[in-house]
């Protein structure tokens, strides 16, 4: 497959097919010539943005029991946006964010938005 148009003859998506508010909306697809000559698609890699450039809107500080999607929830308004509170906390694992009661997250804008001075 050379071009767009190869792809697009070949019946395969040019792109994945994800709603905009997804981790995975703008992350594009690659293919994959396996020895048999089937083609694999797959989704690329995402790399997160450095929290670093994220507007910070505030701070959480972690109770016992809570819930990533609740917290979620109240400061996004969507419990399926954790991922941002992931990225803009450096977390691999959305569990970790919530394991020491008294520690912060970082409530972030979405990159490339700022954030109110706080």
């Amino acid at each position: 497959m050379n071009s767009i148009q190869d792809f697009l003859s070949a019946g395969l998506p040019p792109t994945a097919i994800f709603p905009p508010q997804s981790r995975y909306a703008s992350v594009g697809t690659s293919t994959y010539t396996a020895p048999d000559g089937r083609v694999i698609v797959h989704l690329r890699r995402r790399f997160v943005p450095p929290p670093e450039g994220f507007g910070l809107l505030q701070e959480h500080v972690v109770k016992q029991g809570e819930r990533l999607d609740n917290v979620t929830a109240r400061y996004l308004g969507d419990p399926e946006q954790f991922w941002r509170i992931c990225d803009a906390n450096r977390a691999t694992r959305p569990d970790a964010l919530l394991e020491a009661v008294g520690s912060k997250l970082r409530i972030t804008m979405p990159r490339g938005m700022v954030g109110p001075a706080l």
